[in-house]
């Protein structure tokens, strides 16, 4: 296909959604229900290793998921609300993609339902980006964004190649245990967990 796909944490308007030659881009962006979010960061806590966690002084904190403080929350949680460290990760984000929600260069997905229906949505996500599949095609695409396959395939291994630090090494260094990265995935985790 004519184009790329770049993989980024950002949103406007660090990204030149509306902004000239930002146009011609097509964006996609995915939010989850916050409590969601929160419950699944509770794991990805636990899941960095030693040696990205020496590498950040300790960040971030290796906190069993049931562990809370006196108010009740548990740390990754309580580091998202707003006015604490990480609000951005959610709330920003969440609220940076809210306004362009209607562009015709923006698709604005709830994990939720993708989930709920995966096929439909990577039909949408071609639609979107002007490609055609084959039902064959489509059938791969599904199978391959599947949380068995991505589990399966255990290729989520974030390196950190322009890194100078004598500590890391990039062959052997990673900043997420192995098979760590996806987990299960599911919708209404923190409802359950947090309620």
């Amino acid at each position: 296909y004519p184009f790329r796909i770049f993989k980024s944490h950002f949103g406007p308007p660090e990204l030149p959604v509306r902004k000239k030659g930002g146009k011609n881009i097509k964006y996609m962006a995915m939010v989850r229900n916050g409590l969601d979010v929160a419950a699944s960061m509770t794991d990805f806590y636990s899941a960095h290793t030693d040696e990205f966690r020496h590498l950040w002084g300790g960040f971030p904190p290796d906190v069993p998921p049931d562990v809370r403080d006196a108010d009740g929350f548990h740390p990754a949680m309580k580091d998202m609300l707003p006015g604490n460290p990480l609000e951005g990760i959610y709330w920003g984000y969440v609220n940076s993609w809210w306004p362009y929600r209607n562009d015709p260069n923006v698709i604005l997905l709830h994990y939720s339902d993708v989930r709920k229906d995966l096929k439909g949505s990577v039909a949408k996500i071609a639609k979107f980006l002007d490609v055609k599949l084959s039902s064959s095609e489509l059938n791969t695409v599904v199978n391959r964004c599947s949380m068995e396959h991505m589990k399966k395939a255990n290729k989520f291994h974030y390196y950190m190649p322009l890194n100078t630090d004598s500590t890391w090494n990039n062959n052997e260094h990673f900043i997420v245990k192995s098979g760590k990265m996806v987990n299960k995935g599911h919708v209404g985790k923190g409802k359950d967990k947090f309620s």
